[in-house]
This record gives structure tokens, sequence and C-alpha cells, in this order.
């Protein structure tokens, strides 16, 4: 019976019965050790347990933190013959786990979205209750992967229920409930049939402070051995009152608990064997199993609680422990599980037991439990003679734990290996990882500069990878001279890069020679020559194209790039993809589209921790909220952007001010936007024509001048219609010739950036109203409010019907726009299940695209059909959503 746990109970039940009922939830029970955590599980899987409910359970284990997956195969094991019916990566994902199989080159969350879909799968047979205990001492592969998957539940039927204590496990975006303490009269309750006097029961109830574990210890203590007031902490006194039961044992009963708790999972053929070369057997734990520390079966020993485990090892010698590691490391079958032992048994370099924990080091890396590896590297570091080899596994070491996400993690271990080699090839090897750490913590241009430099000191292949990487750096980084210092190196090299060249020449302004640089790399990227497959040249490709201004290439690219991400599982790869996926896609008109790609970019950024990717992909929706006119959106994204990325502000910005008719504003802000390298890109390029508008309305044509003359070089030498559209209409506006008008119309023609075009139209039929030529305005305008209605670009629409009002127009009020009503009417998520519904992909086909359960697709489908006033799949091939 529990006590003093009603409301913690009542919440635990509410989540099982919302997994009876449809609908999933995860909660994290977070506490002190013996505050209950471990009890409240205990009660929740005996009054949860039922027909119909299936229960999994996973302990994290403390020997076990550094292992890959130990937590997962726990969860995986007694399901594996269900992964056949999983798609073949997330399959394949799983089979790496368990040691059937060896994916290499995987996205290291696809192993959580793999849990999900199993989660998923297992509960369309009833619901799942899986419980998660010592969850702090979970591995961080296994922790990833099932916080991945408890954060993108939604209609699977799944409880998840993680109990963990204060430090430890980070689990950002789940709901936590933190056991209370008991109050007196719970503590009393608790106690009642314990035998101790009043005086030693009120003892107890004031030194364990409400902790449940703490009066349970106590009490016996003081039963057994009365003595005074422990003024240490709760958890220490619990700790300290199991040394002194475990210290009371005899030798070799502490020696075999000591085996036992240097083994961890509880394996009891292994603890036999390592005793056995110890002199111990299992006879010795009788002992113990009588004073009730350790249960024993026919194949485990498990403690009572944790902290036994960790009171009978830290109260042994280190000579003890290093030996129990040694017998334990030679009685392993497991090539892995002997690995977990060497570092704890080995006291002095040894290059063979370095050589094994680099090979398991690197089976963990295979199996993309990145943190496992690294740290399995920074053993075989420690153990390995050569400062040569410590400076290598130290860098290998910093290259996982930062596949891993632990930035900070890998700058320290890159810094231990650049202080052992003074080497210039083995600095310029560990060069890449420094320099990708640098980028993470957000200074790019320091970044280039170490490549550049250490470029030199290596092989030329090496050599040319690192500068191609530099020149990307440092155009983010938006240091012009950077950009051209890494360019020159690579054609002194003679490794000369189409892509380098390119923006080595926009930096100088020369248009006429960087634009079609640039517009070549792409070319050769969608033509599918070796360049699309090298490492990072899609994403290079696409921000060519970005940078260029190729709505089209950049489109298709970044599609195809995001199908490929999706296909192959790699969640990681998908944000950045997904932002310029969303960027070209806002100009190309599809802004709805661009909200669904930033949505889930998001979604994955914070299940998968990538908070510095969440403040970029504001900018998409900072530049949406400023053609709709929502000005406390549009300031708000605008305030969150990172300080790389000010430029995109202040175009949204500046673009929002000349909506809104604050031309001085708009000016102002606009002529600040164009720092370092951005200024030569697509996006600062197509905000030079609100600058000239801006200065225009303000009746300051001067200022307009010398910003006109480069948008038109500009345009010219990248040869994009909508560029050179743009560049027609400011001469228009600037001139107020009717033929600069005419031509840009023409140009628009071609497609592309509709809201461009109507941004042409209206000026022009804006003029023509002015030359007292109304019926020939109406066209124009009717065009352009028909795209600004579409686009939901409220002030831009208004201006247009107040004009078509001037021609004499009646009834220029907002028109249906059936598809984009449609479409306003569902959340971002909801439109790409829709679409994908609509193509005739099956509920499984588009779960395993967007990362999320088969129900959870269900889930979305049924919601959606009230809004579009349809009842079935089959109805939706009819409805236009695009």
């Amino acid at each position: 019976m529990l006590f003093g746990r009603s409301t913690e109970q009542a919440q635990l039940e509410g989540l099982v019965t919302a997994a009876r009922g449809g609908r999933s939830g995860a909660l994290v029970l977070r506490g002190e050790a013996g505050i209950g955590k471990t009890a409240l599980l205990d009660w929740v899987e005996r009054s949860a347990s039922g027909p119909g409910l299936r229960v999994m359970r996973v302990t994290g284990i403390e020997p076990e933190a550094d292992l890959a997956f130990g937590g997962l195969v726990q969860l995986l094991w007694p399901v594996q013959h269900r992964l056949g019916a999983l798609p073949v990566p997330q399959a394949d994902a799983l089979r790496a786990v368990l040691g059937s199989g060896l994916t290499r080159g995987q996205d290291r969350f696809l192993t959580g979205l793999a849990v999900l879909t199993l989660l998923a799968d297992l509960a369309e047979e009833g619901p799942v209750l899986c419980l998660i205990d010592d969850a702090q001492w979970l591995d961080q592969a296994s922790a990833e992967a099932l916080l991945f998957a408890a954060r993108r539940l939604a209609a699977e039927r799944v409880a998840m229920l993680f109990a963990t204590r204060e430090e430890g496990f980070p689990a950002p975006g789940l709901t936590e409930l933190r056991p209370s303490r008991l109050d007196r009269g719970d503590a009393t309750r608790l106690l009642a049939g314990s035998g101790l006097a009043p005086v030693l029961r009120d003892q107890v109830i004031a030194e364990s402070a409400g902790n449940p574990l703490a009066l349970i210890e106590f009490a016996a203590a003081q039963r057994d051995h009365p003595s005074g007031s422990m003024p240490l902490p709760v958890a220490d006194r619990v700790l300290s009152s199991f040394r002194a039961q475990i210290g009371r044992l005899p030798e070799r009963t502490r020696l075999t608990m000591l085996i036992a708790a240097a083994e961890g999972r509880g394996n009891l053929p292994l603890l036999l064997g390592a005793a056995q070369s110890l002199g111990v057997g299992l006879d010795d734990l009788e002992d113990a199993e009588r004073a009730g520390l350790i249960q024993v079966t026919e194949s485990t020993v498990t403690f009572r609680h944790p902290l036994i485990g960790t009171a009978a090892y830290q109260g042994a010698v280190l000579a003890r422990r290093v030996a129990v590691h040694r017998a334990l490391a030679e009685a392993a079958d497991d090539p892995d599980c002997r690995a977990r032992h060497l570092p704890a048994a080995t006291t002095e370099p040894d290059e063979c037991v370095a050589a094994e924990l680099v090979a398991a080091a690197e089976r963990a890396r295979g199996r993309t439990a990145y943190a496992a590896a690294a740290h399995l590297y920074q053993h075989a570091a420690r153990l390995a003679p050569a400062r040569q080899d410590q400076a290598r596994w130290l860098g290998e070491a910093g290259a996982v734990a930062l596949a891993a996400g632990q930035t900070a993690q890998a700058a320290d271990l890159v810094e231990q290996a650049e202080c052992l080699v003074d080497e210039p090839k083995t600095q310029a090897e560990l060069a890449p990882v420094r320099a990708a750490v640098v980028f993470e913590l957000g200074e790019q241009g320091q970044a280039a500069r170490l490549l550049i430099d250490r470029a030199a000191r290596t092989g030329p292949e090496q050599a040319a990878a690192m500068l191609r990487t530099s020149v990307t750096y440092a155009w983010l980084s938006g240091d012009p001279a950077l950009v051209r210092a890494a360019a020159q190196r690579l054609e002194t090299m003679g490794h000369p890069d189409v892509m380098a060249e390119g923006l080595a020449h926009l930096v100088d302004d020369d248009y006429a020679r960087g634009l079609p640089r640039l517009a070549e790399f792409l070319a050769q990227a969608r033509g599918g020559t070796t360049i699309a497959e090298e490492s990072g040249a899609r994403m290079r490709a696409i921000y060519s194209g970005l940078i260029l201004g190729d709505d089209t290439a950049t489109l298709e690219l970044a599609a195809s790039e995001a199908e490929r991400c999706r296909k192959q599982g790699l969640i990681g790869a998908l944000p950045q993809v997904l932002q310029a996926l969303a960027q070209t896609q806002e100009r190309a008109g599809l802004h709805r589209d661009a909200e669904a790609a930033v949505a889930e970019a998001m979604d994955i950024a914070r299940d998968t921790g990538m908070r510095r990717r969440l403040a970029w992909l504001g900018g998409v929706t900072a530049r949406i909220a400023a053609i709709e006119g929502d000005e406390d959106r549009c300031r708000r994204l605008a305030e969150e952007a990172p300080a790389a990325g000010r430029a995109a502000s202040d175009c949204a910005l500046g673009l929002l001010e000349l909506g809104l008719g604050g031309h001085e504003a708009a000016l102002r802000r606009l002529e600040a936007a164009r720092p370092g390298t951005e200024g030569h890109a697509a996006m600062l390029m197509a905000a030079v024509g609100d600058q000239i508008e801006a200065a225009v309305r303000l009746g300051q044509p001067g200022r307009a001048e010398r910003p006109l003359h480069r948008l038109e070089a500009w345009a010219h030498a990248g040869e994009q219609p909508w560029a050179r559209a743009v560049a027609a209409r400011c001469r228009a506006l600037l001139s107020g010739e009717e033929e600069h008008y005419a031509q840009a119309l023409r140009l628009h023609q071609s497609g592309g950036r509709p809201f461009e075009r109507a941004r042409t139209e209206l000026l022009y039929g804006e003029w023509l109203r002015r030359g007292r030529r109304r019926s020939d305005a109406r066209m124009p305008l009717r065009s352009a409010l028909e795209v600004f209605e579409r686009l939901r670009a409220k002030p831009w629409a208004e201006r247009t019907r107040a004009e078509l009002r001037a021609t004499g127009e009646s009834g220029a009020t907002m028109g249906q726009a059936t598809a984009a009503n449609l479409i306003d009417r569902l959340t971002p998520q909801e439109l790409q299940v829709v679409r994908l519904a609509a193509e005739g992909s099956s509920s499984r086909e588009i779960a395993a695209q967007l990362f999320l359960s088969p129900r959870t697709v269900e889930h979305h489908l049924y919601k959606a059909y009230p809004k579009l006033g349809i009842g079935s799949r089959r109805e939706l091939a009819r409805l236009n959503l695009t």
C-alpha cells in the first residue's frame, strides 16, 4: 500500500486511462533517491494490468550508462519478432541495436522513429504501457530514442512513464511530476508495526525528512542498532545505512556482492564465471539474500534498491574493484560486455586493450550510439601508449561527441588531442572536428580561418575538402575576405571549386562572373554529375540555388533531398533541408507549404535537441508574417533571430513597414541591411526592390539610384526572370515610363514569385489610374488582388481594393479563393497528411515519410475531413489542395 500518493496515483491513472481511450501521453517522475518513484511504477503496473494492456519495462543500470543501447535492448528483446513489420530502414536500425544486423551511416534519430513505429504497431493490438525506471542511468543512445518516441506520441494508445532522479536525464517538452515528501501522518502510518518506541519513531520521522525509503531503512537501523542523530543529507544517510548493513556481512559475501554490483545487469552466469576465478560462488550470496539486500533467481541477481549496489561498489577498495572488473572481462563472451569492464580493469597503458576499446567504439559508432562511442574512444586514448594514438582517439571521440550533439564535450576532447601533438599533419586531421565545433558555437568566421590555416598542413584531397567547407563557413560568417582567401587557396592548390569561385566573385561585386559560376555549379548538381554525390555537395548546391535565386532548381533539389532524407530516415539532417525548402516555397507563393515545412522542422529540431536551428527557422515565417501584415508576429520572430541572421530579419521588417505605409522606417531599415556576404544573395537583392519603392514613395528618388544600378547588374548577370522583372519594375518607378512596366509584366509571365508579380501589377495599375486610364488599370489590379488574397497579404490587398474603387469599380471585395480557404482551415501537419493521402499514399507510407505513427496519421485525417467538408479519402482526390 502507498501512503500519501493519492495525487500522483490519480495523475498516473489518468495517463493510462487516456491511452486506453486512444490518446497517447508521456510523463516524467522526477525526485531524489528513495522518494518512491519505483513504488509508483510498481503500483501503476499492478493497477493497470489487465486484459488487452501490454506492459513493457526498462530499468537504467548505472554500470551500463556508457554501454551502447543497453537500455533499449531490454525494451526490444521480448518483441524482436515484430521488427519485420517495420519499414526496412527502421527494422535495420533496431536489428543493429540488438546486434543481429549492422547499419552504418544512418541517422542517429532513426532508432527513435523505429521505436515509435514499433510501439504504435504493438498498440494496434491493445494499449501499451511503457515504464522506464532509473532513467538517469540510461545510455544516451537509448535515452534519445525513447524521448524521441515519447515526444511524437499522439493517438497510438501508448503511455510512457519515466522515473529519474533530480540530476541527469533532461527531458524538455515532457510533463514532469515530482512526488511529494510524506507528511507526518503518512510517515506515522508507514511506520505502523515497525516496533519502534514512540521516541525512536519520532526521531526516524524527523531524520527521514518525508523520504519513504529513508523511513524504512532508518527504522530498521534504529531497531537493530539504536544510534544518535545523523546530520548527513537523506540520500547519503540511506547510502551509509546500506554500507553499514553490508559491512556486517562475511568478507566472501561482500566480494560476491561487489561482483554483482560491478556486473550491473544481474547476469547470473557471467557473475558466477567471474566469481569462480576469484574463489567465491553462489553460496556466498546467501547471507545477503537473507538480509533482504538482494534477490536471486535461476538467471539473475538484483539489488532490492540501486543504492545497495552503489554502497557495495563504493565500499570496496580500488584494488578489489580492479580485480573484479578484470575477472568480469575475462568471463565475458560478448566483446562489448568485455569492453565495458576493460577500462576499469586496466590501470596502465596497454596497446592491446586500447585496440579492443577502439573496435568496440567502432561498433557503437556503426549503430549510431555516438555517446557510447565517444566514451570508448576516450578510454582507448587513456590506455594507448603512444601520444600519436592518444591524440587520434581523442579526435575520434570529439567527432562522435559532436555527432551526438555534445558540442561542449567535443570541444574539450579536441582541445585535449591538440595539446598532445605538435605534428602538423595530425593537427590538420583534427581541424574539421574543431572547426565544426566552433561553427556550432556560432563562430563561423573562426571556423573558416581554422580550416584555411590548417589545410596547408595536410594532403591535397583532405585540404580541398577542408577548404570547400571553409568557403561555406566564410560566406555564412559574412566576411568577404575569408571567402576570397578560401577560394584563392583552392585555386592555388590546383583544386578550383566552381561554387567557391562564384562566391568569391560575388563578394567583389563582380556579378557578371560570380552568378554564372553558381548557375554552372547548380546545373552540374541537377544534371546528376558526380558533384551531386560528394559529401555535402547536395546542400552546397541548394545553397547555391538560394543565393542565385533560381527558385525552380532550388525547389527541385530541396524537395528531392527532403524525400531522400525521409526514405533513409535521416531525421537529424531534415530540419536544415526543410528550412531551404520552406524559403523557396515562400518565394513561390506556397505559404502554407512553407509554414508546414517550418513547423515540421521545428518539431524535429525540438525533439532532437537542435536548439540553434529553431531560431534560424523563424526567418521564413517572419517574412510570411510581413507579407500578411501580421505586425506582432513578424516583430517577435525578427527579435528571436540569431545575430548572423539579422539581415533576413531586417528585410522582413522592412517589407512589413512598406506594406503598412511606414516608408521612412522601411527605407532606413533596408538601407542598413547589407552586411558582409548576404548583401550579394537573392534574399537581399529582392529586398533592394522594397528599398527602391520605399525611397520613391517617400519622394526621395535619389536614394534609389545606386541600389537600382546594383539590382540591374545582379539581375542581368543572374538571368532569373523574376529578378529582371523586379529590376524593370523599379526602373519604371523611377522613370515613369510604361515600357518598363510592360517589360516587367512580360518577364513575370515566365512564372515564379507571384507576390512580386502582384506588386508589379499593383504599381502599374496605380500608374495607369493616375494617368486617367481607369479602365486599363482594372485588369492588372484585379489580377494583383487575386494573388494578394490568395497569399492573405492583407495590407497589399487593401491597397489594391482602394485602387480598384478609385477606378470606379464597385464590389472590389475579398474573393472566394476556395483552395486557399480550404488549406487555411488545416494545421500544417494536417495539410501535409491530407496532401499525401490525396496522392494515394497509405497511412503507413505517410507515417514513414513524416516520422509519425500510422494511427497518428489517421487521427490527423479524422480531424481534417470535417474541415474540408468531406468524409473519406476518396473525396480528397477531388479537392484542390495546391
